[in-house]
This record gives C-alpha cells, sequence and structure tokens, in this order.
C-alpha cells in the first residue's frame, strides 16, 4: 500500500469507500511505475535497470501506526476547532503527543475525507428522499388523469411517452437507491439498528435514523453517533471484571482528579423497564432525585429502532448535586446512547458533549468532564437484573472545599457505589408500595398521597441545601454567620411569605450508622428538636419504603399526648444506605393530614422541611478502592453531616428581611449542632 496512506485503525471507524479510493490511486501509481520501467528497458539505459532493483530493495513498506486513545482525543479536539492545522499547528501537535508532523498531517487527511465521505452519505439521503416524494407525486398525477376526460373530445386522457428527461432520471434514481442500500447496510453493521430508507411521517422517526430536522446538520448527526459508538466500546471494554479501572492518581496536573469506579449489584427491576427510565429524563431524574437536581433533554438525535431503545441517543443537559452546600453544582452537557447487545442484555452510556465548545479543557466543562460513564444490565430472571455501574470523570479539586475532597475522590461522592445504591432504594422503594398496604391500614390513594407529599418535602429540603439553578433562591450575604453557613431566602405560597433557609455542614467522630440511629430514635429526639417541646416523640403512622431498616415514612407525634392536646404532627422520611443516610421531617396540622391519608390533594399542605444529611467522610474509602474499582468493606470511623433549617419569617410576600431572621435561624444551627455533641459526648 502506499507509504503515504497512514491508517488510524485504533479508532474502530472504518470507511470503505474512502480507502477504496486509495486503493485505486495506489494501482493507478503502481501502473505508472511499470510503465517508466518499461520505457527505460526500451530506451537501453542500462544503468538505470541495474539501479531499480537495487532503490527497490532499500524502499522500506510503511508500517501501521497505532495511535494510542489519548493521542485520537486530543487530535479529534483539535479537528473539531480548526481541520486544516498548518505547519508550526502540526509541529507543536506533535511535540504534545509525540508524533512526527507527517503522522499528524497524514491524520488530518485521512480525517478530513472521512467527513467528506460522511456529508455525502447524508447528502444522498436527503436526494434519495427527494426522488421518492417525486415519484409520489408522480404516481399521483398518473392516477388522478386516468379518470379524467379531454375537454374537446370528451375522451380519456391518455398520458404521453415518457420523455428522455424522465429516462433519464428513472436510471439516476436506481443508481442512487443502490448506492443508499449499500450505504444503509454498512452503517447497520456498526450501527447494530435498522436504518429507516422512508422518510419520516408527520415529523416522526419510526425505526433509526438521523432525522433532518433535529437541529443538527447531517454531519454534526452522523459525528455525534460516532462519539456515542466510541464511548459505547470503552465502557463495555471497562465493565469487564478482569479489567483493572484507571490508576487512581491523575497524570495531569496536581489539581486535576480523576474518580474512576465501577460497582455491581443486584436491582429489583428488570432491563427493559430500567432502560425506559434511563432515557427519559424526568423518570431518570425522579429515579436519582438526591443525585439529579434538574435534567432535561437538549435534541432527539435517534429514537430507536423497531419500537424499543435499541440504537437511541439524545442530546441531555442536567446539574449533579451532593448534598452540602459547601459542594458546587456540576452542570453537565452529555451524549446519551442506548444500544441492546443481546436477548437480556443492555448497555447505557454517557460521555461529555458541548456543540459549541471552542476547547475541552476542564475550564469549558465547568471544573469538571464526564468521560464514557454507565451501566450494563442484564436480566437474572423475577423482575430482577444484575447491573454494573462505571463511573469515570476529572475534575479541579481546587473548586470542592477540603472536607470534601476524600469524599469526591470515592465510589460514593459522585461515583459509581452512590448511583446504584441509589438505583436499588428507590426501586425496593416502588417495589414495596403495594405490599405497604398490610402495615399501614391506608388505601392505596391514602398511601400515594402521603409519599408524594413526603416528595415533595424531600424535595423541598434538598434545594435548600445544595445550589441548583432550578429552584429560585436568593443567596443572602449575611453578618455573623460563618463562611460555611450558606443563608438563602424565597418567596413561598405554601405557606405564603418569605422563607429563610440555612445550611452548614461539618465532620462528626461517629460512624453514619451511629448518627443515623440516634437521629432517628424518638426517645432521643428531645435531646436536639425544638419541635419535640423537650418531650419524646412516638410513631403513629409508619410506611416502609424498602427492606432496609429505616427506611420509611413516618407520622410522629410527642409521646403521652393525645390528639385533642396537641394540633401538630411532625412528617419525616428516613432511608440509610452505602451511599449515605437522610432524615427529613416538616411540621404538619392534623386536619390537613387527615385530608392527605384519605386519598385528598397533598398539594396545598404548606411544608418548611428541616433535617439532615449524613454522607461518609472518604477518609479511609478513598485508599480503600480495589482494582475492580469496587470499595473493601471498611466503615469510615467519621461521617459528614448537613443540617438545613427552613423558618417562615414573614407572613407578606412583599416583606423585607430582617437581621432578627437571620440571627435566629443562625442560632438554630449552633444550638442543634451543641446538642447533637452533648448527646453523642463528642467534645466542641
Amino acid at each position: 500500500m502506499n507509504g503515504d496512506l497512514d491508517v488510524d485503525m485504533s479508532r474502530g471507524d472504518f470507511n470503505p469507500s474512502f480507502y477504496l479510493e486509495r486503493l485505486k490511486d495506489d494501482e493507478f501509481e503502481s501502473r505508472s511505475l511499470s510503465d517508466n520501467d518499461s520505457f527505460d528497458a526500451m530506451s537501453g539505459d542500462e544503468n538505470k535497470q541495474e539501479q531499480r532493483p537495487t532503490k527497490k530493495k532499500k524502499k522500506k513498506r510503511t508500517r501501521y501506526h497505532r495511535h494510542t486513545s489519548y493521542q485520537i482525543q486530543e487530535l479529534e479536539s483539535f479537528f473539531k476547532v480548526c481541520p486544516h492545522p498548518n505547519e508550526k499547528q502540526r509541529l507543536e501537535l506533535g511535540k504534545k503527543l509525540t508524533l512526527e508532523s507527517k503522522q499528524i498531517k497524514f491524520w488530518f487527511q485521512n480525517r478530513r475525507t472521512q467527513m467528506k465521505t460522511q456529508l455525502e452519505r447524508h447528502d444522498n439521503v436527503i436526494l434519495r428522499q427527494e426522488n421518492e416524494k417525486l415519484r409520489l407525486e408522480n404516481s399521483f398525477l398518473k392516477e388522478s388523469m386516468r379518470g379524467s376526460l379531454c375537454i374537446d373530445c370528451g375522451g380519456a386522457v391518455i398520458p404521453g411517452e415518457v420523455s428522455f428527461e424522465q429516462h433519464q432520471l428513472r436510471i439516476e434514481n436506481a443508481k442512487l437507491k443502490d448506492e443508499l442500500d449499500r450505504i444503509c447496510a454498512l452503517a447497520n453493521r456498526f450501527i447494530g439498528g435498522s436504518i429507516s430508507l422512508e422518510p419520516p411521517c408527520n415529523g416522526g422517526i419510526g425505526s433509526q435514523h438521523l432525522p433532518i430536522g433535529n437541529g443538527f446538520s447531517g454531519g454534526t448527526s452522523l459525528m455525534l453517533m460516532d462519539l456515542a459508538m466510541e464511548a459505547m466500546n470503552e465502557l463495555l471494554k471497562l465493565a469487564e471484571l478482569d479489567n483493572p479501572l484507571w490508576s487512581s492518581k491523575s497524570e495531569k496536573e496536581a489539581i486535576v482528579r480523576p474518580a474512576c469506579t465501577r460497582e455491581t449489584g443486584l436491582v429489583l427491576i428488570n432491563s427493559v423497564a430500567l432502560v425506559d427510565a434511563l432515557m427519559d429524563t424526568n423518570k431518570w431524574a425522579e429515579m436519582f432525585e438526591c443525585i439529579v437536581a434538574v435534567a432535561s433533554t437538549v435534541e432527539m438525535i435517534s429514537n430507536g429502532s423497531d419500537g424499543s431503545r435499541n440504537g437511541s441517543l439524545q442530546l441531555m443537559q442536567a446539574e449533579f448535586q451532593v448534598m452540602s452546600p459547601l459542594v458546587p453544582i456540576r452542570q453537565k452537557k452529555f451524549l446519551r446512547y442506548c444500544k441492546q447487545h443481546g436477548d437480556s442484555l443492555w448497555a447505557v452510556v454517557d460521555v461529555s458533549y458541548d456543540i459549541n465548545r471552542e476547547n475541552e479543557s476542564l475550564k469549558s466543562y465547568g471544573g469538571s468532564k464526564r468521560f464514557p460513564s454507565g451501566c450494563i444490565i442484564q436480566d437474572i430472571g423475577n423482575g430482577c437484573s444484575k447491573v454494573t455501574w462505571i463511573e469515570h470523570s476529572e475534575y479541579e479539586e481546587s473548586h470542592i472545599h477540603s472536607l470534601y475532597q476524600p469524599l469526591l475522590g470515592s465510589s460514593v461522592g459522585l461515583g459509581a457505589t452512590k448511583w446504584l445504591a441509589t438505583l436499588q432504594r428507590q426501586c425496593e422503594s416502588f417495589t414495596n408500595l403495594l405490599a405497604s398496604q398490610d402495615h399501614t391500614g391506608l388505601s392505596l390513594a391514602g398511601t400515594k398521597s402521603i409519599l408524594k407529599l413526603a416528595q415533595r418535602m424531600k424535595l423541598n429540603f434538598y434545594s435548600g441545601i445544595t445550589a441548583s439553578s432550578v429552584h429560585k433562591w436568593e443567596r443572602l450575604n449575611a453578618e455573623n454567620v460563618g463562611q460555611d453557613t450558606r443563608i438563602l431566602t424565597r418567596k413561598s405560597l405554601e405557606p405564603s411569605g418569605i422563607v429563610l433557609s440555612a445550611a452548614t455542614s461539618l465532620w462528626l467522630p461517629v460512624t453514619q450508622q451511629r448518627l443515623f440511629e440516634f437521629l432517628c430514635d424518638g426517645k432521643c429526639r428531645n435531646q436536639w428538636d425544638i419541635l419535640s417541646n423537650g418531650a419524646s416523640m412516638e410513631t403513629t403512622l409508619l410506611v416502609p419504603k424498602g427492606q432496609r431498616e429505616g427506611s420509611c415514612v413516618s407520622l410522629l407525634r410527642a409521646a403521652g399526648k393525645d390528639q385533642n392536646e396537641s394540633s401538630m404532627l411532625i412528617l419525616q422520611e428516613t432511608w440509610n444506605d452505602a451511599s449515605g443516610a437522610l432524615v427529613v421531617y416538616a411540621p404538619v396540622d392534623i386536619p390537613s393530614m387527615n385530608v392527605v391519608m384519605s386519598g385528598g390533594d397533598s398539594a396545598y399542605v404548606a411544608l418548611l422541611p428541616s433535617g439532615f444529611s449524613i454522607l461518609p467522610d472518604g477518609s479511609s474509602l478513598s485508599d480503600q478502592i480495589n482494582t475492580n474499582g469496587g470499595m473493601v468493606n471498611q466503615e469510615s470511623k467519621g461521617c459528614l453531616l448537613t443540617l438545613g433549617f427552613q423558618i417562615l419569617v414573614n407572613c407578606l410576600p412583599t416583606a423585607k428581611l430582617n437581621v432578627e431572621s437571620v440571627e435566629t435561624v443562625n442560632n438554630l444551627i449552633a444550638c442543634t449542632i451543641h446538642k447533637i455533641r452533648a448527646a453523642l459526648r463528642i467534645p466542641a
């Protein structure tokens, strides 16, 4: 093969038409060389004939150069910014990637040719659709003319002979159809779906294809599909248990930290239902509510094939949160691609992508970047699936508070353990909904209503302790408040007025389990909760949300008092698993709860939630990652506690906040922390 053809076989994006053209060029050059040899022989130039074999022996065959994944990634990044680099740029790239300028030049030549071929494919699809449209219109006109009568003679109208131009058009259409069939057959081998040859009906997408009206050009859509398939291949490789994950230490600057984790477990949901939830933005955000603050679909590039999610590709954006005011929100725009690899085996992969980016530095991704991440789902029967979750990202450690740096570097922060444990807990909760009727005595409508109210309470609590842009809170810079305390205000409808929220995080030298049990113990409630008025609390209603102890929604009231003595109850939800623990509660009145428990609308119940989020501190977890990316079963000796309180400071939405309100909520936080330390005998 020609020595000028530097083929990058590591990309996996084989382009048959491109290489066939290059092979033809090589064959032409070879023939030209043979003709020159014959001419020299006929001219009697014996010296040239004697020297030519020597030159052929000295000519070395160019070896294929297999680029590394890092080199390919950097080359692709530069290509999207500048597809025609000059000599200086090629030299700089070569020095950075340890490649020769000639290798850089040939790579860009090959990539430009490949992109040109992809665009030509897309143009062929458009032309095919236009020709098909003309054919249908022509057929319709002919059918209309069959029953038409001539105005002059009253006889039937007979279509004239086919013109030469029409005949040529039919020949060209046939050629285009053959070319399109060949391209679709080739694409199906790599995409794994069924590309439609027909234009979409009523704007819908009947099968896997690249729709024209999705906001992207054909070349961009093909490039996105190519990126998604590369990410899928990498995810499958990383899911192999014998294949160790990445190094725990970054090879880049010290401020850039990798987070590379993998976890496997059983989930109470079948593969098809789980895939549907992951590919539906609303269901996905609801399932991972403690991680995903808000999510939306930017563009639907492909809806899949055969009425399933197989081959579905969409561009999404989301905000990922950690339950603490000390950890900033991570805003991501990424591709999500789903593919079926067998009768009961699916894979869903995410990879960061920004259409308008100028470069792929961490700064352009908001300080963190998500590499191919996702899950492998395999049905095991009885409505259960085996799920392998993989998370791979890099982030700037300088953006993270020192208290949370070990946690974010472990599998529990935003890693595979966090995602899988959350998925397991939520699926258990959904499965347990019908079974809970035997324990609560409520109707199904009553159970759903109280769970819906608890859901709103949780989301309201999350909004007060994190910094998601979806929640309309205003940051308040208040005096006499520590720098680690976050003060927010918002206008509220239920209850009506101005709500003040305050949250902070701290480290405590007790285990997550010990602190969770203490906060959930009704007999110890009076040691830290001012709402108890010095009395212990008892449970009047309990709706279990899973098999784990402590995972439930409950109604509490002061022990020893009947309903006539107090009109206040406490609605509370708790859970505890490997990813952390939650205790969130809000005072509610008895008449409102009677309506809710009978199945009435819970939207009008006023809520001012407060509570605690408990996370492992990550100090021991970050050093206990095994070669498979899982966590060694060693519990941390400390935990990270986040407290959040919300109070109504004025019933008028137009009222202004006063200093006394800020001091009240600040004192509430300080007093609660002091009481918890005293009860657990933790020195200040």
